[in-house]
């Protein structure tokens, strides 16, 4: 009797070649999905979803035959920056280093220099969510203060202020006054986070982006346009960082 070669365990995670360059690609099974299916994500990168009653093997034929669609988006392509000891990411506009201290207990202390270096102690393999865990509650911090300082200006009050992790937006208010924002912004300038700061405060006095909405921004923040700007050009970049 023959017996049918059993497919490999699906992974994580893989390396896949494109036109020479290793590019990782992130696996997700979607016990939803009916087929397979190759995306490319803002902040993973390429992902490769596999359905419920899939396999390895034909994942792997399915992706090596996108080899052609992938290679021609290639410069679309979102190459993952990793969250963890010995790496750099960008605190508030600034390359910083991410420096394991080996201390068990302790807090997290930025030191200043070219560049800073961001100590943080606890267990080697928690030190990615560990920093991600400290940004954002930075992050939270300045928005808050940012925050309070736009409602005063306009006018206005919020109910509450929480952190997010959205995969595309920067931030958003609900009808009830809640105020969210995305902890990413604290990796941004301070101009940047300024300005989503005025723009979710705007929102409670126009729930819209009408000229009256841009006005309020303005009003309370005259170069709402460079931190706008900045946004457009450079925003995308920071969804590509993660912890492993």
């Amino acid at each position: 009797m023959i017996f049918a070669k059993k497919s490999p365990p699906i992974p994580d995670s893989f390396s896949f070649e494109i036109d020479g360059q290793p590019q990782e690609v992130l696996v997700r099974q979607n016990p939803r999905a009916r087929r397979y299916k190759v995306t490319l994500d803002s902040r993973h990168g390429i992902v490769l979803t596999v359905p419920k009653s899939g396999n390895w093997t034909d994942a792997e034929a399915f992706i090596k035959a996108q080899h052609n669609w992938l290679a021609a988006r290639q410069h679309h392509i979102a190459t993952p920056k990793l969250i963890d000891d010995g790496e750099f990411i960008p605190l508030r506009g600034k390359q910083t280093l991410i420096n394991a201290t080996g201390r068990v207990r302790g807090r997290p202390e930025l030191e200043p220099g070219d560049p800073p270096v961001l100590q943080m102690p606890g267990a080697i393999e928690h030190i990615g969510r560990r920093t991600v865990d400290w940004l954002k509650s930075e992050a939270k911090a300045e928005l808050t203060l940012r925050s309070h300082v736009h409602a005063q200006n306009l006018g206005v009050k919020y109910k509450s202020i929480s952190m997010r992790d959205q995969a595309t937006r920067w931030g958003s208010c609900s009808s009830k006054g809640a105020l969210n924002y995305n902890w990413r912004l604290i990796m941004a300038p301070s101009f940047v986070l300024d300005y989503v700061a005025a723009h979710e405060v705007a929102h409670l006095i126009e729930m819209n982006h009408s000229d009256r909405f841009w006005a309020q921004v303005e009003r309370t923040l005259p170069d709402m346009s460079r931190g706008r700007a900045w946004l457009k050009a450079h925003g995308r970049e920071l969804f590509t960082y993660r912890i492993k």
